[in-house]
This record gives structure tokens, C-alpha cells and sequence, in this order.
């Protein structure tokens, strides 16, 4: 490919056999072919020896798999590439993996996808049944079980589509099979059947795009549906440009977790946005409870990630310090969704164990109590000059950090926007440039002693 490609840069004359595949990106570019050339470029679905040429393979060729429930990955997998390979096909000529749609939560068909890097298309079994015709093992059986006469090789010749032909017929192992279409001039695979939709929820941080992780906007950036709190939407920013926007008013998560599913059961690639990291307070547990207690089949195929943020106890704790230098704990206030004693009784064992604390949801417009009751748990446990930091908008704009003791925290100083960071009873302030810094120490001075 090297000597191809370098007589090309000078001008020399190079052949150019097409075998399949659209090549008019080639014959309608200035590069110098002609039949004359010493050299090759040859367009192709086969698995070719190295005989100097340069061979691309276009994207010409769809793989149609079926399995029974529960196949072994690893069957399937083999099946699918001894069949290329006993049929001389390249991998990379590969488009896409297909199957019926009943079959989009099936681990061992998203692994063949996963193997040969390809995405997956997924059929009804009406569409398959209209592949009929062109068959060349249909089936009464698998008409009886799914409602077409054929899966792989009608998913394959779906895929392929009208001009497509069959060049591999149904091959068998114990439990899958697969067939290989072909498509004279190519397969897009975004064009075919319904893909296999995919969730990402996404932490975004406390919203300033510098505390925001590259995963975080890469994931943003490749979605095509965008969910979330309609402020959250908001500060996503530029990364929201050409994309399907869902939002959601304060109150409705459940609503917006099931409205995310949905939408990747429709074959979408959706992110979810989050405050902060999703896995604390925020949509990834209920996104995963929704799956737990509702059997929605859509929603059985549907790839989940979750792509971790800074929270706001973290960045409240750099902000002053590193007051979570030892054990530490987060405790929500809020009686929404747990029952009150339930959060006095953690509090009250975060305190006997001498936790440091970051408290979420301190307050809210009607509960305006527990924090103070906290305040007074704590004080039974550690004295009241224990250093408390409240932060309030933390990487937005009008971010505040204010230190106060554990004596003077007053309830009217913390809105919905706060988070509190209370420190055990062994956390220190000390001046450092002339601004405070909290850290709690984590032993190393009696390592030292000792």
C-alpha cells in the first residue's frame, strides 16, 4: 500500500479495479489511474493476499443473525466470523449486523456488533416477512415463533435492500444463524431498520464548561436526544446545537428518566443530563430502578453508561480545602422521598461516628427545620467551633463560599442553591495567605510520632 500510495503522490499512472462497491469517489478524483499502472488499487469485499496492491474494502456487505434465547456470545461470535471467513469476505466490508427486532436485548447479537465494530439494525417481523421471496431457506417454524418465515437471511436482505442479493445462505451451529447480503453500491447504516439505542446519563457538574469532563461533552455531542431539567439543558451550552431537545420543568424526574428510555427504545442515542455526578441525587438510580420495576420490552436492548461529573461536595471541598481529608459521609435533607426520621436517624449515627458531612438539600422553601435539627444532633457530638463552609452556586455565576462554626450556622444563611460541609471534630481552619483553608487530618502527624 506504501509503494501504491507513494506512486500516486508522484503522478505515476495507477490501476483501478473495482470489484463492488461505490468507487466514484475514486474515478471522479483527480488522482492519476489508468489501465497502464504498474500499481493497484483495488475496491473490494474480499479478504485479499498481499500482493502490493492497496485494497479498500467499502461497506458493502450486512451480516443477518439469529439466535435462541440466551446463546452463548461466544457461539454466535464464531459462527458469524468462520461464515466470513469460509466465504472469503473481509470483516471490514461489514456495514451492519442485523436481526429482528425481538432480538434487540440479546447479548450474544450486540456482541457480534461490539466484535466487528459495526452498528446494529433491527427489523419487525412484518418488514422481515416481506423478504419472503427472496429466501432461500424460509421456514414455517420460525414463522410459528416470530411471525416471518426467516431471520437472518430476511434481516440481511432487508438491510441490503432492493438491488441486495443473498451471497451467503442461513449457516447453522447449534443455536444461531447467520446469512451475509451484499448491496452493489454500499449500506448506510443509520438508513436501515431501527438502531440499537443507546442512554448515556451525563453529569455536568455544577455547570461552569471548565469543571465539565471531555467524556461528559463527547457524549453530549454524540447524542441525538437531549433530556433533562430544562436549566440543565441550558448549560450544556453550544453542545446543544442540531440536537432534539426534551425538557423537563423541576419535579418531573420520573418523567424524564422514562421519556429518556423511550427514546433510546426507539433506537436513539439519548444523554440524560445531571447536576453534578449522576450517581449522587441525581437520575441514575432511578433510571436503573425503572428498569428494575417496570418490564417495558422496549426498553430491554437499551445500552446504558454513565459518565461520572464533579459533584458538588467536591467541589465545595477544594473550594475550602480539603475538608474530606478523612471519613466522610453526604446525608439529604430533604423528606420528599425519604421520611424524616429516617434522616435524623443518619444524621444522628453520621454524628456518632464522627463523619465529616456534606449536607444536600439543606433546605427548601416550606422545610426549613431539619437543618437546625441536624445542627443540634451534631452538637451533642463535637464542639461548636467545628469549622462549616456553605456553598452556594458553586461554578455558576454568583458562586459564594462562606465559613461559619458549627455554633453560629443559622438557617436563614442557606437556600436550595447551598450545599453545607460540617467537619468531624477533628477538622481545623487555619489562615493560609490571608484566607481560610478547612482540612481534616488523616493521621499522618501520629504516623510521624510513632
Amino acid at each position: 500500500a506504501k509503494d501504491v500510495m507513494a506512486a500516486m503522490l508522484a503522478g505515476e499512472a495507477v490501476a483501478l479495479e473495482v470489484e463492488t462497491g461505490d468507487a466514484s469517489w475514486l474515478t471522479e478524483s483527480d488522482l492519476p489511474f489508468g489501465a497502464e499502472g504498474n500499481k493497484t488499487v483495488r475496491v473490494t469485499d474480499r479478504v485479499v493476499s498481499d500482493d502490493g496492491a492497496m485494497v479498500l474494502h467499502p461497506p458493502v456487505l450486512t451480516v443477518g443473525v439469529g439466535c435462541e434465547r440466551d446463546c452463548a456470545v461466544d457461539e454466535l461470535v464464531d459462527l458469524v466470523r468462520s461464515t466470513l471467513a469460509g466465504a472469503g469476505l473481509a470483516e471490514a466490508a461489514v456495514a451492519c449486523v442485523t436481526s429482528i427486532d425481538l432480538k434487540a436485548d440479546e447479548l450474544a447479537v450486540i456482541a457480534v456488533s461490539e466484535a466487528l465494530g459495526v452498528p446494529l439494525a433491527f427489523f419487525n417481523a412484518s418488514r422481515l416477512e416481506a423478504e419472503t421471496p427472496r429466501l432461500a431457506n424460509p421456514s414455517d417454524i420460525v414463522f410459528a415463533e416470530v411471525g416471518c418465515h426467516g431471520v437472518s437471511e430476511a434481516s440481511a436482505l432487508a438491510a441490503a435492500g432492493d438491488d441486495g442479493e443473498l451471497i451467503v445462505a442461513k449457516a447453522k451451529s447449534k443455536r444461531a444463524t447467520c446469512a451475509i447480503a451484499r448491496a452493489p453500491l454500499g449500506i448506510d447504516p443509520a438508513a436501515q431498520g431501527r438502531p440499537h439505542g443507546h442512554l448515556t446519563l451525563v453529569g455536568l457538574g455544577p455547570g461552569d464548561a471548565a469543571l465539565r469532563t471531555p467524556q461528559a461533552s463527547r457524549a453530549i455531542a454524540g447524542a441525538s436526544d437531549v433530556v433533562g431539567y430544562d436549566y440543565y439543558l441550558d448549560l450544556a451550552g453550544p453542545l446543544m446545537r442540531g440536537k432534539a431537545r426534551h425538557d423537563f420543568p423541576l419535579g418531573e424526574e420520573t418523567e424524564r428518566c422514562r421519556a429518556a428510555l423511550e427514546l433510546a427504545g426507539q433506537g436513539k442515542k439519548v444523554a440524560l443530563l445531571c447536576s453534578g455526578d449522576p450517581g449522587i441525587y441525581a437520575m441514575a438510580s432511578l433510571v436503573f430502578e425503572l428498569l428494575d420495576l417496570e418490564d417495558t420490552p422496549a426498553w430491554r436492548g437499551v445500552g446504558i453508561d454513565v459518565v461520572p461529573g464533579v459533584s458538588a461536595l467536591q467541589i465545595a471541598s477544594a473550594r475550602a480545602g480539603a475538608p474530606f481529608g478523612h471519613d466522610f459521609c453526604a446525608i439529604s435533607l430533604s423528606d420528599l422521598l425519604t421520611p424524616r426520621e429516617v434522616v435524623l436517624q443518619r444524621v444522628k449515627a453520621a454524628a456518632e461516628g464522627d463523619f465529616a458531612i456534606a449536607f444536600y438539600n439543606p433546605v427548601s422553601r416550606r422545610r426549613r427545620d431539619l437543618l437546625e435539627m441536624a445542627r443540634l444532633t451534631l452538637l451533642e457530638h463535637r464542639p461548636g467551633d467545628t469549622p462549616v463552609l456553605i456553598g452556594r452556586l458553586l461554578g455558576r455565576e454568583g458562586e459564594a463560599m462562606t465559613h461559619v462554626t458549627l455554633d453560629n450556622l443559622a438557617v436563614d444563611d442557606v437556600d436550595m442553591m447551598s450545599v453545607v460541609l460540617v467537619g468531624s471534630s477533628t477538622t481545623r481552619r487555619i489562615n493560609h495567605l490571608g484566607k481560610p483553608a478547612v482540612y481534616t487530618p488523616r493521621g499522618y502527624a501520629r504516623k510521624r510520632e510513632t
